[in-house]
Protein backbone atom coordinates (compact mmCIF):
# COMPACT_ATOMS: atom_id res chain seq x y z
CA UNK A 1 0.00 0.00 0.00
CA UNK A 2 2.92 2.46 -1.06
CA UNK A 3 0.39 4.63 -2.45
CA UNK A 4 -0.98 8.05 -1.83
CA UNK A 5 -5.02 8.17 -1.77
CA UNK A 6 -6.89 11.41 -2.46
CA UNK A 7 -9.89 12.04 -0.90
CA UNK A 8 -11.87 14.86 -1.87
CA UNK A 9 -13.29 17.22 1.33
CA UNK A 10 -15.35 19.61 0.43
CA UNK A 11 -15.61 23.25 3.26
CA UNK A 12 -18.06 25.34 3.54
CA UNK A 13 -17.46 29.30 2.30
CA UNK A 14 -19.01 31.76 3.62
CA UNK A 15 -21.49 34.01 0.72
CA UNK A 16 -18.27 36.10 -0.29
CA UNK A 17 -16.43 32.71 -1.04
CA UNK A 18 -13.88 33.23 1.44
CA UNK A 19 -12.74 30.04 3.49
CA UNK A 20 -11.88 30.37 7.47
CA UNK A 21 -7.96 29.77 8.59
CA UNK A 22 -6.01 29.41 11.51
CA UNK A 23 -2.43 30.76 11.73
CA UNK A 24 -0.30 27.39 13.06
CA UNK A 25 2.03 30.51 14.58
CA UNK A 26 -0.42 33.01 16.60
CA UNK A 27 -3.58 30.91 16.42
CA UNK A 28 -6.07 33.85 15.30
CA UNK A 29 -8.21 32.84 12.60
CA UNK A 30 -9.20 35.19 9.24
CA UNK A 31 -10.60 33.94 6.21
CA UNK A 32 -8.72 33.95 3.01
CA UNK A 33 -10.27 34.17 -0.78
CA UNK A 34 -11.11 30.50 -1.91
CA UNK A 35 -9.98 30.75 -6.08
CA UNK A 36 -11.34 28.38 -8.45
CA UNK A 37 -8.42 26.27 -9.56
CA UNK A 38 -7.96 27.35 -13.17
CA UNK A 39 -8.55 31.22 -11.90
CA UNK A 40 -5.56 32.94 -13.43
CA UNK A 41 -5.75 35.95 -11.13
CA UNK A 42 -4.95 33.29 -8.13
CA UNK A 43 -1.57 33.90 -6.88
CA UNK A 44 0.81 30.29 -6.57
CA UNK A 45 2.98 30.74 -3.67
CA UNK A 46 4.85 28.58 -1.20
CA UNK A 47 4.09 30.15 1.88
CA UNK A 48 0.96 32.57 3.22
CA UNK A 49 1.48 35.26 5.54
CA UNK A 50 -0.70 35.35 8.19
CA UNK A 51 -2.78 38.92 7.76
CA UNK A 52 -2.52 39.01 11.81
CA UNK A 53 0.98 38.26 13.12
CA UNK A 54 2.54 38.11 9.37
CA UNK A 55 4.44 35.44 10.09
CA UNK A 56 5.02 32.45 6.80
CA UNK A 57 3.73 28.78 6.86
CA UNK A 58 3.37 26.94 4.06
CA UNK A 59 -0.01 26.44 2.76
CA UNK A 60 -1.42 23.30 4.00
CA UNK A 61 -0.78 24.41 7.61
CA UNK A 62 -3.67 26.71 7.93
CA UNK A 63 -6.81 24.25 8.63
CA UNK A 64 -8.70 25.12 11.88
CA UNK A 65 -9.56 22.51 14.60
CA UNK A 66 -12.88 21.94 13.31
CA UNK A 67 -12.00 21.46 9.72
CA UNK A 68 -9.11 18.99 10.61
CA UNK A 69 -11.76 16.91 12.38
CA UNK A 70 -14.36 17.37 9.85
CA UNK A 71 -11.87 16.01 7.22
CA UNK A 72 -11.32 13.14 9.44
CA UNK A 73 -14.59 12.15 10.30
CA UNK A 74 -15.46 12.65 6.28
CA UNK A 75 -12.01 10.68 5.16
CA UNK A 76 -12.62 7.52 7.68
CA UNK A 77 -15.02 5.65 5.35
CA UNK A 78 -12.87 5.34 2.48
CA UNK A 79 -9.54 5.34 4.78
CA UNK A 80 -11.20 1.99 6.40
CA UNK A 81 -12.43 0.59 2.50
CA UNK A 82 -8.77 1.03 1.60
CA UNK A 83 -7.07 -0.67 4.98
CA UNK A 84 -9.16 -3.79 4.10
CA UNK A 85 -8.74 -3.87 0.20
CA UNK A 86 -4.74 -3.71 1.10
CA UNK A 87 -4.35 -6.46 3.50
CA UNK A 88 -6.89 -8.19 1.28
CA UNK A 89 -4.66 -7.59 -1.68
CA UNK A 90 -1.54 -8.50 0.52
CA UNK A 91 -2.14 -12.33 1.03
CA UNK A 92 -3.63 -12.65 -1.86
CA UNK A 93 -1.88 -16.00 -3.35
CA UNK A 94 -0.69 -17.03 -0.43
CA UNK A 95 -1.32 -20.39 0.48
CA UNK A 96 -3.36 -21.42 3.86
CA UNK A 97 -4.15 -18.02 4.57
CA UNK A 98 -7.57 -16.71 3.72
CA UNK A 99 -8.67 -12.63 4.27
CA UNK A 100 -11.92 -12.03 4.52
CA UNK A 101 -13.18 -8.28 5.03
CA UNK A 102 -14.02 -7.32 8.85
CA UNK A 103 -17.42 -5.37 8.46
CA UNK A 104 -16.58 -3.94 12.14
CA UNK A 105 -13.54 -2.36 10.96
CA UNK A 106 -13.85 1.18 11.89
CA UNK A 107 -11.01 4.14 13.10
CA UNK A 108 -11.86 5.57 15.87
CA UNK A 109 -12.79 9.15 14.64
CA UNK A 110 -15.54 11.20 16.11
CA UNK A 111 -18.08 12.92 13.80
CA UNK A 112 -18.24 16.39 14.35
CA UNK A 113 -21.55 17.06 12.23
CA UNK A 114 -21.73 19.46 9.33
CA UNK A 115 -19.60 22.43 9.34
CA UNK A 116 -21.29 25.81 8.61
CA UNK A 117 -19.49 29.58 7.70
CA UNK A 118 -20.59 32.15 9.14
CA UNK A 119 -20.86 35.72 7.45
CA UNK A 120 -18.41 37.26 9.69
CA UNK A 121 -15.18 39.50 9.22
CA UNK A 122 -14.96 42.69 6.86
CA UNK A 123 -13.37 42.66 3.56
CA UNK A 124 -10.24 44.00 3.40
CA UNK A 125 -7.68 44.26 0.27
CA UNK A 126 -3.93 44.39 0.25
CA UNK A 127 -2.46 47.39 -1.89
CA UNK A 128 0.52 45.01 -3.38
CA UNK A 129 -1.88 42.21 -3.80
CA UNK A 130 -5.37 43.13 -4.78
CA UNK A 131 -6.51 39.42 -6.07
CA UNK A 132 -5.97 38.14 -2.73
CA UNK A 133 -8.45 40.08 -0.28
CA UNK A 134 -8.92 38.19 3.38
CA UNK A 135 -11.53 38.78 5.57
CA UNK A 136 -10.36 40.20 9.19
CA UNK A 137 -11.86 40.67 12.16
CA UNK A 138 -13.80 44.56 12.53
CA UNK A 139 -10.95 44.83 15.30
CA UNK A 140 -7.81 44.04 13.66
CA UNK A 141 -8.09 46.07 10.43
CA UNK A 142 -5.66 48.55 11.58
CA UNK A 143 -2.91 46.27 10.63
CA UNK A 144 -3.04 43.92 8.67
CA UNK A 145 -0.58 41.73 6.62
CA UNK A 146 -0.62 40.70 2.55
CA UNK A 147 -1.39 36.59 2.27
CA UNK A 148 1.32 37.17 -0.65
CA UNK A 149 4.26 38.98 0.77
CA UNK A 150 3.73 39.62 4.28
CA UNK A 151 3.60 43.60 3.42
CA UNK A 152 1.73 45.68 6.46
CA UNK A 153 -1.46 47.72 5.55
CA UNK A 154 -4.24 49.56 7.23
CA UNK A 155 -7.21 48.23 5.98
Amino acid sequence: MGEDISIPVQLPLDSDGFLRRECPNCEQEFKWYHHQEDDPDAERVDQCHCPRCGVAAAPDSWWTPDQLAYMQSAAAPEIERAIGDALRDAFRGVKGVRVSPNRNLRLDVDNPGQLTEPDDMVIVEPPCHPNEPLKVPDEATSQVHCLVCGAAFAA
